[in-house]
């Protein structure tokens, strides 16, 4: 399969022959040769835009046909890739720049930041397979590369006929494809798309430095960044998806709370570290409460970004941030976590044995009380005026277990005028039997909310908005009965 000479040099073909036989377009690719579990592959790096033009996925039944091996493309997931690339692709302009001893501008930092810096980036090895070879790639031809009488490589000749058919990665391929397509889109007309770019530009019409920058983020694309390839050989349909399934269902997912604790990519996750963690102070674990006499203190990291996405996004998740969404908010969200910090008990020993406020549902209601008043396209014209009421009111508030407020739905109608809570039911939803109001439990001297936060942190929010005189969200009358 690889012959070479006494000397360790490639043997030349031996005929016309052969050269009509084997082609005038094959390209030699040096691989490094083993096998995965006994089955011959090699692996090989190939510049992003050379593996996407040699590559293909068999993902579409009219023109594949009983070739289909993969599922569904994902359009979503395919796009937060290609941002991921670009991101990938700008760092490596900067690398390059530095590595050549070259002035940086200014607006290649900007446009880092913009797309979100993070302190590493990389794309998993791809997994493709060479059909169009025997088995093993017994047909192939190819040379041993030796340095002092060790073999260092191989070369292989793919021609055109050789194509990657992709196993493993037909999002990352699909991601490098919007890429190029934005980056040949905006060099070619100066201008952004009007939707779906993949750069948060501020306007429609880059400036030189930011064309100077997508002109070399396609260059290094064809050059510079190169992708890691492993490559099976002569695979059947059947060993395909095997090989598909094998990779996408043996593998154990990462638990939430540790993926959120090692990603720094995410603008809130990097909030949260940097700003939180390390400047506040906020302890974080992994793991959920379930021992409140164990309490140290800490919020589950799972809680914290799901508290901060109500806060900057009015959202239940952090996936869809971005840069220019987080960090023009950064310094009232930070004021929040401030005045939350400053409730007696939290953050303390045994903290959700002596406030309220230590459960992440009541925090997800003040959180969403701030974006309302501080983000919300909708927020009133007074706005930064009721944010104020907000803030102070967080470390006036009664957070504790026996505030009968936490209370409401389980207290009947006299024993609600007599703790002073019925002007509360302006405040909150009309009264429908068919939607449970069960928010929690009072036992043992302590308010436990439930698990159903979403349907929970609304009415707590309710609550707030009635204690510290904030308008309703409900727009009713009702006769209080004394």
């Amino acid at each position: 399969m690889f012959p070479s000479n006494s000397q360790g040099m490639p043997t030349p073909l031996s005929t016309l022959d052969d050269l009509m036989d084997e082609g005038t377009t094959d390209k030699p690719m040096k691989v490094f040769m083993g096998h995965n579990l006994g089955f011959r592959a090699f692996t090989m790096y190939v510049p992003m835009h050379e593996f996407f033009e040699m590559s293909e996925v068999a993902n579409d039944p009219s023109r594949d046909g009983d070739a289909i091996s993969q599922r569904k493309l994902d359009p979503t997931h395919a796009t937060k890739l290609a941002v991921y690339i670009l991101k990938g692709l700008v760092s490596a302009v900067i690398t390059r720049r530095l590595g050549d001893k070259k002035d940086v501008p200014m607006n290649f930092y900007e446009a880092q930041s913009r797309l979100g810096k993070q302190p590493y980036l990389s794309l998993q090895p791809i997994v493709v397979n060479l059909r169009e070879c025997a088995p093993g790639g017994q047909n192939l031809r190819g040379v041993r590369m030796v340095s002092e009488n060790e073999t260092a490589a191989f070369k292989v000749f793919l021609s055109q006929k050789h194509i990657l058919w992709v196993v493993d990665g037909q999002h990352r391929r699909k991601a490098m494809e919007l890429v190029f397509e934005f980056l040949e889109g905006v060099r070619g007309k100066h201008a952004y798309p009007k939707k779906g770019s993949l750069y948060p530009a501020e306007v429609p019409t880059p400036t030189v430095e930011e064309l100077t920058l997508w002109e070399e983020c396609f260059l290094v694309a064809r050059s510079f960044c190169t992708i890691a390839v492993e490559v099976h050989l002569g695979l059947t349909i059947d060993q395909e998806r095997q090989l598909f399934h094998d990779l996408n269902r043996l593998g154990k997912k990462v638990e939430t709370s540790l993926a959120l604790h090692f990603d720094s990519s995410n603008p809130l996750n990097l909030f949260i570290k940097e700003r939180l963690v390390d400047g506040l102070s906020i302890k974080a674990q992994e793991k959920d409460l379930t021992d409140w006499h164990a309490d140290t203190g800490a919020v589950p990291r799972k809680d914290l970004v799901a508290i901060n996405a109500i806060l900057f996004l009015n959202k239940t998740n952090i996936a869809s941030a971005k840069p220019i969404d987080v960090t023009p908010k950064e310094d009232i969200a930070y004021r929040f976590w401030e005045a939350v910090t400053a409730i007696p008990g939290f953050g303390e020993d045994e903290a959700r044995l002596k406030t309220v406020a230590a459960q992440p549902v009541v925090l997800k209601a003040l959180a969403k009380l701030v974006f309302d008043f501080a983000f919300s396209n909708r927020r009133p014209e007074n706005s930064e005026e009721l944010l104020h009421k907000v803030f102070d009111g967080i470390t006036d508030i009664d957070f504790s277990h026996q505030n009968p407020m936490w209370r409401y739905f389980d207290l009947s109608a006299s024993e609600r005028v007599q703790n002073g809570l019925s002007e509360l039911a302006l405040f909150l939803p009309e009264h429908d039997e068919s939607v449970n109001r069960d928010i929690g439990k009072f036992q043992g001297g302590h308010m436990r909310f439930g698990a159903k936060h979403n349907d929970i942190f609304p009415l707590i929010g309710d609550m707030v908005r009635w204690k510290l005189d904030l308008p309703s969200r409900h727009k009713k009358t009702i006769v209080v009965t004394t």
